[in-house]
């Protein structure tokens, strides 16, 4: 594209003897500069991907685990000693004894080798189980593999293996600034036929499938299984992603697939490497995402944050935290959500001591807290406490049957002979209350973010919340020990 009657045109003009002012010469000249960007641009959009593939493809490899499985076990049939059928049985035994003998299964994946002395990453899937672990490289040879760890909540593993000179190798990129149509190509070994190449573009963001700490790419480049383990290249031929999951009725590509995000997976990669596994930061609190209608009864702003619905014995609770907080910053970054405090936290240190905001009571306060290592307390239940003791009563408020907690209720719905609280025992289906989730057997503990244990004290917070202009209150709710807050609607009256 010629750009050449654009940078003559203050000239032409000039010649033509008409006023040129600086301003105009500045507009054409920044006119001829965008011009030209774009041009850049355009050139510099790939007509083929070869180059990259030929370019990266040494550092991506097959991978091929065996593991030794138990034989089918058979019943021996049961006949009588001298019986005609002894003799059937016993040469139908010995037809049969290889099924019961133990013996190698094997599968097969994807990898990438991400340093020169034979750290190669994988999913945790692919090498699950396996007694050997074989990997082969681009050139045909082929080296026993180490497994250093693995992390069962990215599917992320870490293999190493020694080789006789240096590994080409690739480098993560930065998968935080993938946005959306970016061209990227997935690598690795599809359905075992070997070293293959898609390309496709980033279908989306930050998608999250059934794990805590997910964070994918969506791409539409052709993911098969085997392809699990393989890396997902940006143009700039940075590792952006590790190819994981697909989305398919049939088992084969629709363009749905899945890579975990690189930001996730080095993280993961750097702590397998120090340690051989991971060391996740733990705040120590139950949470649950701001809703609309909560963010109103607590007079928030808006509708973000993480809800605390429950303070256990942990950092946390050290730190001063409490039921009924919002935490609306951990170490310096605003908190959106559940999800993003939950990854936040993982990635952050254990030991450090971090700065956490939260909203209480209408304010906002700051808290130091000491973070815990997550794996430790994942091995830890953790019971839920409950104070008190109650004068029996029942009534119905708010589209729920409601009783305070007696000793039959508590043994009725196995909540503990020290709970106290109000005993959801109906719901009207018609109700906001059904509507929002609650169900017979739910025990009500805090109203309005004060503990209640008779119907008195939920009328007095239902009470206090219309006088203060609020349209809903919020109600903290046990079921099988585990706390959720839930705002209903209050009536006018």
């Amino acid at each position: 594209m010629s750009i050449q009657p654009i940078s003559r045109a203050p000239q032409a003009v000039a010649r033509r003897g008409l006023a040129l002012t600086p301003r105009a010469f500045w507009t054409l000249t920044l006119a001829a500069l965008l011009v030209l960007v774009q041009a850049i641009q355009a050139v510099a959009r790939p007509d083929s991907f070869a180059d990259l593939a030929e370019r990266f493809s040494p550092a991506v490899v097959n991978i091929t685990t065996s593991t030794m499985v138990a034989g089918r076990e058979q019943g021996s049939p049961i006949v009588p000693e001298g019986s005609p059928f002894e003799d059937f049985f016993k040469e139908f035994q010995d037809r049969n004894r290889d099924d019961r003998t133990p013996r190698r299964s094997s599968a097969l994946g994807s990898g990438f080798v991400i340093s020169e002395d034979g750290y190669i990453v994988t999913n945790n899937h692919v090498i699950t189980g396996a007694d050997e672990i074989s990997i082969e490289f681009f050139n045909g040879t082929t080296l026993d593999a180490e497994l250093v760890g693995t992390d069962e909540k990215t599917d992320i593993a870490l293999l190493k293996v020694t080789a006789p000179q240096p590994l080409p190798f690739v480098s993560f990129g930065d998968s935080d600034i993938a946005r959306v149509g970016d061209w990227v190509i997935a690598m690795g070994n599809p359905l075992g036929q070997g070293f293959s190449v898609s390309a496709g573009i980033v279908s989306a963001r930050n998608r999250a499938l059934s794990g805590t700490y997910d964070d994918y790419i969506q791409t539409d480049a052709a993911i098969n299984r085997g392809n699990s383990g393989g890396p997902l290249f940006n143009l700039d031929g940075e590792v952006v992603g590790v190819n994981t999951a697909i989305l398919s009725p049939n088992g084969g590509s629709i363009g749905i697939g899945f890579s975990m995000a690189s930001n996730v997976v080095s993280g993961v990669v750097d702590q397998l490497k120090e340690f051989g596994e991971t060391r996740r930061g733990w705040l120590g609190v139950r949470i649950q995402d701001v809703t609309e209608d909560m963010a109103d009864a607590m007079s928030l702003a808006e509708a973000r944050g993480a809800m605390v619905s429950d303070v256990p014995e942990g950092p946390a609770m050290d730190a001063g935290m409490k039921a009924g907080d919002v935490i609306t910053s951990f170490d310096g970054v605003d908190v959106d959500d559940t999800r993003g405090l939950v990854r936040q936290v993982g990635s952050t240190q254990v030991g450090k001591t971090v700065r956490v905001t939260v909203w209480r009571d209408g304010k906002t306060e700051t808290l130091k807290v000491t973070l815990g290592r997550r794996e430790d307390a994942e091995a830890e239940a953790v019971p839920a406490a409950q104070p008190g003791a109650e004068t029996p009563m029942e009534k119905d408020l708010m589209g729920m049957s409601l009783s305070a907690v007696t000793p039959e209720l508590a043994e009725q719905l196995d909540i503990g002979a020290d709970a106290s609280g109000l005993v959801v025992r109906d719901v009207d289906e018609a109700s906001d209350a059904y509507e929002k989730g609650l169900r017979a057997g739910d025990l009500i503990t805090e109203a309005g973010q004060q503990k209640i244990e008779t119907i008195t004290d939920l009328e007095d917070r239902v009470t206090e919340a219309r006088d203060a202009g609020r349209k809903s209150i919020l109600l903290l709710i046990r079921r099988q020990g585990e706390p959720r807050f839930v705002a209903l609607p209050i009536s006018e009256g």
